[in-house]
């Protein structure tokens, strides 16, 4: 089968055998999660209706719930400044939401530059578009760190000055101008560079949000991995391809369906192109080892 063939079929399967809805479910989801979320911090502005008041940073919900970007207060603390008491609280809920369903679900579910970047990624199958750069998956924890030692050093919220989510917000907020030009370049980054490489080999946003979920509850199984075919559809669409294998191949060496590892990022996107279901949202504290058949004939990485 040519490599043009191969990307038209991802997914095609699932939808035959599920549906195009059920093929979707979770991206569309996510969609809706993402622009709901944009839109709630834009109708202020925008349309003078403050339900939300604020941005990803720190935000005000109807002049009672504080949310804070731990991230942000952290590197705020670095700099030698303590957030107000509303910001430690707000700290605390999200950290307290995090620690629950996945840091990295911050990436999938809501950070409005994974719009883009999947976008980015889809058109660069469709171009077949291949090679470019290669990062390793370390180097975001890298810039996590430069980030917080710069802000020690500068006195400053050293991310916030290139932040392009919060570029973004403000380009859609005031119009084009030098935000754009950055959000741009993440597009083409990953489009003609790099496939998933801001977010999953540069964003330190990213980093500091794997570290935060890394023992959530809430995790993706593969309860029924003896029942895979090998089509590799659940590695083509996930942003982080290297955390499958473990729990999809893992049986021989006694390791359970959960996929544990701290970068996924729960976007439900295996569960969606899965002809035979064999991934689902499961609890991060039932990891059994099944004496079902060993899958067979994966890569040893993605």
């Amino acid at each position: 089968m040519s490599p043009v063939a191969h990307r038209k079929r991802i997914g095609a399967e699932a939808v035959a055998e599920k549906g195009w809805l059920r093929a979707h479910k979770w991206l569309i989801l996510r969609r809706i999660s993402q622009f709901g979320i944009l839109g709630l911090f834009l109708l202020g502005p925008l349309a003078g209706i403050w339900i939300v008041k604020g941005n990803l940073n720190y935000s005000y919900t109807l002049d009672i719930l504080p949310l804070t970007d731990p991230y942000v207060a952290l590197q705020s603390l670095a700099a030698g400044h303590l957030p107000e008491t509303l910001g430690l609280i707000g700290v605390a809920i999200i950290v307290a939401f995090y620690l629950l369903v996945g840091g990295r679900v911050y990436c999938s579910w809501v950070c409005p530059i994974n719009v883009l970047t999947d976008l980015a990624g889809w058109l660069r199958n469709r171009l077949g578009i291949k090679g470019g750069s290669n990062f390793s998956h370390q180097t975001r924890y890298w810039i996590l760190a430069m980030t917080l030692l710069g802000s020690v050093f500068s006195g400053v919220v050293l991310w916030e000055l290139i932040n392009p989510v919060s570029m973004l917000h403000r380009g859609l907020i005031f119009g084009l101008g030098t935000a754009w030009t950055v959000v741009l370049a993440i597009f083409l980054f990953d489009l003609f560079v790099m496939t998933r490489g801001w977010c999953g080999r540069l964003c330190p946003v990213g980093a500091f949000y794997s570290l935060l979920g890394r023992w959530r509850p809430l995790r993706i199984s593969a309860p029924q991995r003896a029942a895979c075919n090998d089509c590799m559809d659940c590695f083509e669409v996930c942003p982080e391809p290297q955390v499958i294998r473990p729990a999809l191949k893992g049986e021989a060496k006694g390791v359970g369906p959960l996929i544990l590892a701290a970068n996924c990022t729960n976007c439900g996107r295996c569960i969606d192109v899965c002809s035979k279901d064999v991934f689902t949202f499961a609890s991060g504290f039932n990891n059994p080892v099944s004496t079902l058949p060993l899958v067979r004939g994966l890569p040893e990485s993605k």
